[in-house]
C-alpha cells in the first residue's frame, strides 16, 4: 500500500514553488523598467530637435556701473594695497510684470512611443523705474552707465525660440540679439540694447513663442509678477515654489493664474548679483544641477512656478504596480489548487504548480507587450482573458473535473477584476488588499479546520475522499 505526503508537506512544496516563481516575477519587473527607459530614450529623441523643458525669466534691465575695489599686489617683495575701478552689472527687476501664456500641446510619435511637446506663446507688459530709495543701495547715479543698459530675457533652451519675437519700449520696437540671457535660465535667451536715462519709467511690451516638452517654468522677478496660463491639455501638474492662486481644470483643458510679490520672493528690485537656476525645476529635468553650479553667479537659487504636461495614464507605472501584486495571484491560485488537493482529494504535482505559476507570470509580460501598442485597458483585457482561458482549460486536466476548473476560472476572473480596481483606486488599494487577504485567510482557516497537517493517508483513502 502506497502512501501520500502529508498535507503539511504539500503546503511546503506549494510554497517552495511559489518562492521559485519570485525570480521570473523580478525579471518581469526589470523588463518593465527597461522598456520604460527605452520609452524615455525615444521621447528624448523625439524632442531632440524641438526643445527641452523650458525656463523663462524676465525681462530684467542689466545696467553696467563702476565701483571701487581694493586689491593687494606684491611689488619688490612688499605687499601694497591699491584702489582700482571695476565694471560691474546692476540688475533692475520690473516694478510689475504681467505675463500671459497660451500653452499649445502637440503629440509626436516614433515607432510605438509618443511624446507630449508644446509651443508656449508668451506675451506681457512690464514697467521699470529706479526706486525712490535707490541711494540706499550704495551705488552713486554718476557711476551708472545708462547708455549701456540691456533688456534681457531668459529662455533655458534657446533652440525652441520661434520667429516673430517682438519687444517694444515706450512704443518703440527694438532690435533683438541672441544670447546674454539670465542666470536663472542658465545664461541662455535673448536681449536688446535700451536707450534710457533712468529719469522716467520704462514701459515694455513683449511677445515671443518657444517650443519645449515636459514642463514650462516661470521665474518671477520684480515688485509684482502675474502669470496667466491657458491650454487645451487636460492633465497639468503644478509644482515649484509657488502654486497657482486660481486654477480650472476640465476635460477640454485648463487655465491657471499665479500672483507673486517681491515680499514673497524675498528679493529686492535692485540687485548686484543674479540668482542661480531654480532647484525646484530639476525634478522635471529642466536644468541639471551641474549646470546650476557652473553658472557664474553669487546669488542663491531662484524661486519658480512650474506647469508640467503629464500623461493622464502612465502605462509603465501601472504595469509596474500590477507586477507588485503578482505574488498574490500566485498565492491565491496555488491556495485553490492546494485546497482541491488536501480537501477535495485531487492530486497536484509540483510540475503542475510550476506550469500554472508560469502562466500567471506570463500575464504580466503580455500586459506590458500589448499595453505599448493598444493601451493599458485593452491590453489588460486581452492578457487577462488569454491567461484565464489557458489556466481554466489546464486546470480541468490537472484537477480531473471541469467543475473544479470553473472554480479556478472564476477565481482568476475575480483576481484580475480586483487588481484592476486596485490599480485605479490607488488611495484605497492598501485597505482593499488587506481586507481581501483577511477574507482569504479566514476562508482557508475554515476549510482546513479539521485537517491533520502531519498525517499521512493511503492512496485508497485519497481515492475514497475524491469520490
Amino acid at each position: 500500500m502506497t502512501t501520500e505526503r502529508s498535507p503539511g508537506w504539500k503546503l511546503f512544496f506549494a510554497g517552495l514553488v511559489a518562492l521559485i516563481l519570485v525570480v521570473p516575477l523580478v525579471m518581469v519587473y526589470a523588463l518593465a523598467w527597461d522598456r520604460q527607459e527605452q520609452a524615455n530614450t525615444a521621447q528624448d529623441s523625439i524632442a531632440a530637435g524641438w526643445g527641452g523643458p523650458q525656463v523663462i525669466v524676465g525681462p530684467v534691465l542689466v545696467i553696467p556701473y563702476t565701483a571701487n575695489s581694493v586689491e593687494t599686489v606684491d611689488q619688490n617683495g612688499r605687499q601694497t594695497t591699491r584702489t582700482v575701478q571695476v565694471k560691474k552689472e546692476l540688475f533692475l527687476s520690473p516694478e510689475s510684470n504681467a505675463i500671459k501664456t497660451e500653452l499649445k500641446p502637440d503629440r509626436k510619435k516614433k515607432s510605438i512611443y509618443d511624446s507630449v511637446l508644446f509651443v508656449a506663446a508668451n506675451s506681457g507688459k512690464a514697467r521699470f523705474a529706479l526706486p525712490a530709495d535707490f541711494a540706499r543701495y550704495g551705488i552713486p547715479r554718476e557711476n551708472i552707465d545708462f547708455a549701456g543698459a540691456e533688456l534681457r530675457f531668459g529662455v533655458s533652451d534657446a533652440r525652441g525660440l520661434q520667429k516673430d519675437s517682438r519687444v517694444e519700449v515706450n512704443g518703440t520696437v527694438l532690435g533683438l540679439q541672441p544670447g546674454k540671457g539670465l542666470a536663472a535660465s542658465n545664461n541662455s535667451g535673448f536681449f536688446s540694447f535700451v536707450d534710457w536715462t533712468g529719469a522716467a519709467p520704462l514701459d515694455v511690451s513683449y511677445s515671443y513663442a518657444i517650443r519645449g516638452n515636459k514642463a514650462l517654468t516661470m521665474v518671477p522677478r520684480g515688485g509684482e509678477t502675474t502669470w496667466d496660463v491657458k491650454s487645451s491639455w487636460p492633465s497639468p501638474s503644478f509644482a515649484g515654489d509657488f502654486l497657482p492662486t486660481k486654477r480650472l481644470i476640465k476635460a477640454s483643458g485648463f487655465s491657471s493664474s499665479h500672483a507673486v510679490t517681491n515680499l514673497a520672493l524675498g528679493q529686492a528690485i535692485v540687485a548686484t548679483d543674479d540668482n542661480a537656476p531654480p532647484m525646484a525645476g530639476q525634478e522635471f529635468g529642466l536644468i541639471p544641477a551641474s549646470s546650476a553650479r557652473e553658472a557664474p553667479v553669487v546669488g542663491g537659487p531662484s524661486q519658480a512656478a512650474t506647469i508640467g504636461l503629464i500623461e493622464p495614464v502612465d502605462l509603465y507605472s501601472q504595469v509596474d504596480r500590477s507586477v507588485k501584486y503578482g505574488f498574490l495571484f500566485i498565492g491565491f491560485t496555488f491556495l485553490a489548487f492546494l485546497m482541491f488537493d488536501v480537501v477535495g482529494g485531487a492530486r497536484v504535482a509540483a510540475a503542475e504548480y510550476l506550469l500554472t505559476g508560469a502562466g500567471l507570470v506570463l500575464f504580466f509580460v503580455m500586459l506590458l507587450a500589448f499595453a505599448e501598442v493598444v493601451g493599458f485597458t485593452w491590453a489588460y483585457l486581452l492578457a487577462a482573458g488569454a491567461i484565464t482561458a489557458l489556466l481554466t482549460a489546464y486546470s480541468a486536466a490537472v484537477l480531473k473535473s471541469w467543475l473544479r476548473a470553473r472554480v479556478i476560472g472564476g477565481l482568476l476572473i475575480g483576481l484580475y477584476a480586483t487588481l484592476y480596481v486596485l490599480l485605479n483606486l490607488e488611495a484605497y488599494s492598501l485597505i482593499i488588499g488587506s481586507l481581501l487577504l483577511f477574507v482569504a485567510l479566514a476562508a482557508v482557516m475554515w476549510a482546513t479546520r479539521h485537517i491533520d497537517w502531519g498525517a499521512k493517508r493511503s492512496a485508497e483513502e485519497a481515492s475514497a475522499s475524491a469520490a
